[in-house]
């Protein structure tokens, strides 16, 4: 299995809640290492700039109010098939329909609500790491 790095974003509901920490060791204890990480609070322009793959959706506006509501922690994950085992650790967007064990079954509130995101594909990830970081913020 080849080892990649993958872009992880803990969400408002969770940093409210305190859940970093929680959330991090659930990532690390299925041997992901966290490579790069910073908390920040999203400009408008940023959030807009960052989910413009879904600027046509009609949850959108909701989406980006959402994600400049609070801060979030970007990170770089790396790892072992990281895009896939992270998204498999995050489980399904639907928290009702996450696995037991699940970043999303323990600590989701609801589907917009639902505490992290993660790539979809390794292609994907690096255009999203490269949203928050320069090479210069990874330490692998």
């Amino acid at each position: 299995m080849a080892i990649e790095r993958t872009l992880s974003i803990i969400k408002p509901d969770a940093t409210e809640r305190n859940l970093t920490g929680k959330i991090n060791a659930m990532f690390e204890e299925t041997g992901l290492r966290i490579i790069a990480q910073r908390r920040i609070r999203l400009s408008r322009e940023q959030a807009e700039s960052f989910y413009e793959v879904h600027n046509e959706r009609s949850f959108f506006n909701e989406l980006v109010d959402y994600m400049i509501s609070g801060p979030i922690v970007a990170q770089v994950l790396e790892g072992s098939d990281a895009v896939a085992a992270h998204r498999k650790i995050m489980g399904a967007t639907n928290p009702a329909q996450a696995d037991v064990g699940t970043v999303r079954k323990e600590f989701a509130l609801n589907v917009q609500e639902n505490s992290v995101h993660g790539s979809d594909s390794a292609e994907n990830a690096a255009k999203e790491i490269s949203f928050f970081f320069s090479d210069a913020d990874i330490v692998g």
